[in-house]
């Protein structure tokens, strides 16, 4: 499968990534857990049917140490035991924030409260950022259907 842009040979594309890249930096050195960053991306990653940010945050997160049971049960992480309270606000968090337009009142108060419980105002607001950002790229990626499979752990970071 060949992707319908090549975002790097692009000078537009160039010129935008430059900035969603240092954003994406910026989340990453954010006081959210780690663990909780790659565990959120994955599952917005999952919900939009994105295969490239699939691919790249199973890998990364196990090149982290993430391990292979809780990665294999973020897509049914309601009846999996492997996740943390804390975890599983942040992953309700980030599906209400997925499916806004499916959720027709965006994200619950008591989802909204729920994450409060777990996170502090700038974990919170790394949280919100983290699943705003991906879906924004698992949208660039869908829609210029970016093939997955060759990523390796790190590449863009």
């Amino acid at each position: 499968m060949d992707a319908r842009l090549n975002y790097f040979a692009s000078p537009t594309a160039g010129k935008a990534l430059k900035y969603v890249m240092s954003a994406g930096k910026a989340l990453k050195e954010s006081p959210l857990p780690a663990a909780t960053q790659e565990l959120v991306a994955l599952r917005v990653s999952q919900i939009n049917g994105c295969a490239a940010c699939i691919d790249m945050h199973t890998k990364d997160a196990a090149a982290a140490g993430e391990d292979s049971v809780r990665l294999n049960l973020v897509a049914a992480w309601r009846e999996a035991t492997v996740f943390t309270e804390a975890e599983r606000a942040a992953l309700e968090l980030a599906e209400e924030g997925t499916r806004v337009a499916d959720a027709a009142g965006g994200v619950s108060d008591e989802v909204w409260a729920n994450a409060a419980k777990h996170y502090d105002e700038e974990q919170l607001t790394a949280l919100v950022f983290t699943v705003s950002f991906m879906n924004m790229a698992n949208r660039l990626n869908v829609i210029t259907q970016q093939p997955a499979g060759n990523y390796q752990p790190g590449q863009f970071h």
